[in-house]
């Protein structure tokens, strides 16, 4: 069943925005603004001006406080944005969106990958966990496999916009052929999804396998990830499988690759 996407109902599965594993970034302001007040905190920032050096105490913590909020609602303007608009949005549209100036988000994350990169966490994170409680609540290997590939396919069809930004680098930038290269955050989310495959399937299949252990969940990450892209882009059209049936086939490519069908076919 589908809820909203946020609390500005955009649709996605039933899973928090919990923005809490936003990356902390430290780098742009490490000190203090010697203000008290939010507002001389905030019109600092976004004016550009620089942050006089003081030491930790109560204002510094009130100040990281208030950019780790500005920066979250930055992310979810933009998530919302990139949901409307598609992924190829620029940084003035989605800043235009957000109702602030694209120099605010160029401040907060240095460039289009980087604010790439910010919301792979949080919407990454998010599936991961989905991902984990489907497996948990499984009885099988190939039950929890389903459950896995079902509720990656879930996540990513609800806003393929927002899917499609944060596992692509921007057109020119370096790297730009795939973000898994890049990305620490896609990065270490297909890093934790090969250890959650692997643990169901070591037990299953004992210490004896454990060198097919070793190839197989990244082996077979790449096809659940190419198989459901692959999914997501393709037009409807009758022939095209529905979500339920995309991820029954991909679990059984898993565990039976395609012998089955040519056996049929002979």
């Amino acid at each position: 069943m589908l809820d909203s996407f946020d609390e500005y109902q955009l649709l996605i599965p039933s899973v928090p925005d919990t923005l809490g594993i936003v990356n902390r970034r430290r780098t742009d302001f490490p000190n203090a603004l010697a203000s008290s007040s939010t507002g001389a905190v905030d019109a600092t920032v976004e004016s550009g001006n620089s942050v006089p050096d003081l030491a930790v105490d109560g204002r510094a913590a009130r100040w990281q406080s208030h950019r780790e909020e500005r920066r979250r609602e930055l992310i979810k303007a933009a998530r919302r944005a990139v949901h409307a608009l598609g992924s190829e949005a620029s940084m003035e549209d989605i800043a235009g969106a957000a109702g602030t100036s694209k120099s605010v988000y160029y401040r907060y994350f240095g460039d289009k990958a980087g604010l790439q990169g910010a919301m792979g966490e949080v919407v990454l994170g998010q599936m991961q966990r989905r991902m984990k409680e489907a497996a948990q609540l499984a009885q099988t290997p190939r039950e929890g496999l389903y459950a896995m590939v079902s509720a990656y396919l879930q996540m990513a069809e609800s806003s393929p916009n927002v899917y499609a930004f944060i596992t692509r680098l921007t057109p020119g930038e370096a790297s730009s052929q795939d973000a898994i290269a890049a990305s620490g955050a896609l990065g270490n989310f297909f890093e934790q999804i090969t250890d959650m495959i692997a643990t169901p399937m070591r037990q299953y299949l004992g210490a004896e396998k454990e060198a097919l252990i070793e190839y197989w969940p990244t082996a077979a990450i790449g096809l659940v990830r190419n198989a459901g892209e692959m999914w997501l882009g393709s037009p409807a059209s009758d022939s095209k499988p529905n979500q339920a049936t995309m991820a029954g086939h991909i679990t059984d490519w898993l565990c039976l690759g395609i012998a089955p069908e040519l056996k049929a076919a002979n």
